[in-house]
């Protein structure tokens, strides 16, 4: 999978050479590009920027470098994601529908959002996606791009390394994940529970399911039918 991503603060995705995903970076499974929108400005203090039509509070990131740069980085197979609290919400189910894609394309905007222009254009070239991380606004894009990034990147076949653990995680079968524990078997008067240590696996998997569907309608009842 390729993943390119548009940003004004690159530095910020140095991160993405660590861990897992720095992992399948060396090894080729995941092929990360990070793009300086600034890159593709001509002037002399290159301006991404501009005040809004209409007046408002606030800076709009300009049409223009950003059509330069998707101009260079879409392909036929390319999906754009605009990192957005107006989008959609990112889901796992989301997370793991994009993870099989050959190539995504990340747009991080600033101020006060990218041209609407910019997203309607890309929309001529690409299939679009404006996904949100929760009902929340966040200075700009990238914490949501790397969220997003780090989500998918690792439901991609050989970035983890043991695949079945993705089957028991949070949100893939509309619960939230168990409980786990590990030794000792007790830990300052604090106990695993027994049904853990018994070897019986049918009753630990029931046990499992019931943690499950408990945690989730305590936390998260949304998520029930």
């Amino acid at each position: 999978m390729r993943i390119d991503i548009v940003t004004i603060f690159p530095e910020f995705f140095s991160v993405l050479d660590v861990s897992l995903l720095g992992k399948a970076r060396q090894s080729g499974i995941l092929d990360l590009g990070v793009h300086d929108l600034r890159d593709f400005t001509h002037d002399r203090h290159r301006t991404v920027d501009d005040t809004p039509y209409g007046g408002g509070a606030g800076m709009v990131m300009k049409p223009e470098p950003w059509g330069e740069a998707l101009d260079s980085i879409l392909g036929p197979e390319s999906i754009v994601i605009f990192p957005s609290p107006a989008g959609e919400r990112f889901t796992q189910s989301i997370a793991r529908e994009l993870s099989t894609a050959p190539h995504l394309v990340i747009g991080c905007g600033r101020y006060e959002g990218i041209d609407q222009r910019v997203v309607d254009y890309a929309a001529t070239r690409a299939t679009v996606r404006e996904l949100s991380l929760g009902d929340y606004v966040l200075n700009g894009g990238e914490v949501a791009a790397m969220a997003m990034v780090e989500a998918i990147g690792r439901l991609v076949p050989g970035v983890v390394g043991n695949p079945e653990s993705l089957d028991e995680e949070s949100h893939e079968d509309g619960l939230l994940e168990y409980p786990s524990f590990t030794k000792p078997a007790e830990w300052r008067g604090l106990a695993v529970p027994p049904v853990l240590t018994s070897g019986n696996h049918g009753a630990i998997a029931t046990w499992r399911h019931e943690q499950q569907l408990e945690r989730t309608r305590r936390v998260r009842p949304d998520l029930l039918p």
